[in-house]
């Protein structure tokens, strides 16, 4: 069996600078360009800017410490493999700062309420409280709440959870609450500090006891 001499490799063209080659034209910036790039065809493409977000809204930081924040520092009834126990979820080997094993989400758990009339923007922003409330607000999606792994999680709600069921159904008063929050960002333009969420408690004044929900 006789074996044909190798022949070199020759590089590879796009469709346009294919046909282009094959009539006898002389490649183009232009027909380069339609093979993904401005310059060599073979290389990868240009790269792609995202296009900046411009006016995004944001959840209420007051409406957080006093409503969602005690979330995870209750003592929360867990069912998993048949068996039913209690925890927080704050703690160690959950989702406690320091030694939770629960992921991005993290809790201080020894969190102070910040006195948002005696204390800077700047200042607030760099409390413990603070860092839970960022910590609980990355784990949202603001356009489908229930697909927040803040509530599908606990929920069990096609995504995996180590830390079982913790939320038997969506009319859990927790899962409300955190639903509430989810639902009512600040106005458009308004921080997370805005006077706004006053709104979002019964009488309009700031306490757990006068969390609205749904």
């Amino acid at each position: 069996m006789k074996h044909r001499p190798h022949r070199p490799l020759r590089p590879l063209l796009c469709e346009p600078a294919r046909l282009a080659a094959g009539a006898g034209f002389v490649l183009s910036a232009a027909v380069l360009a339609a093979c993904g790039g401005a310059g060599n065809p073979l290389g990868n493409p240009d790269d792609i800017a995202n296009e900046t977000q411009a006016g995004a809204r944001k959840l209420s930081f007051v409406y957080f410490q006093h409503c969602i924040n005690p979330i995870f520092l209750a003592q929360l009834t867990i069912r998993q493999g048949g068996q039913t126990s209690v925890n927080s979820c704050a703690a160690a080997g959950c989702h406690d700062d320091a030694n939770g094993t629960g992921g991005a989400f993290r809790v201080r758990s020894t969190a102070a309420t910040v006195d948002l009339a005696t204390t800077s923007v700047d200042a607030a922003r760099q409390t413990d409280m603070y860092k839970n409330f960022y910590s609980a607000q990355g784990e949202v999606v603001f356009t489908a709440p229930l697909d927040s792994r803040l509530l599908a999680k606990p929920l069990v709600r096609g995504v995996l959870h180590g830390g079982g069921l913790i939320f038997e159904s969506e009319q859990d008063e927790n899962v409300r609450l955190i639903q509430y929050w989810i639902t009512h960002p600040m106005p458009q333009g308004q921080d997370e500090f805005s006077t706004a969420a006053n709104a979002m408690f019964a009488s309009g004044t700031p306490a757990p006891q006068n969390c609205n929900t749904p």
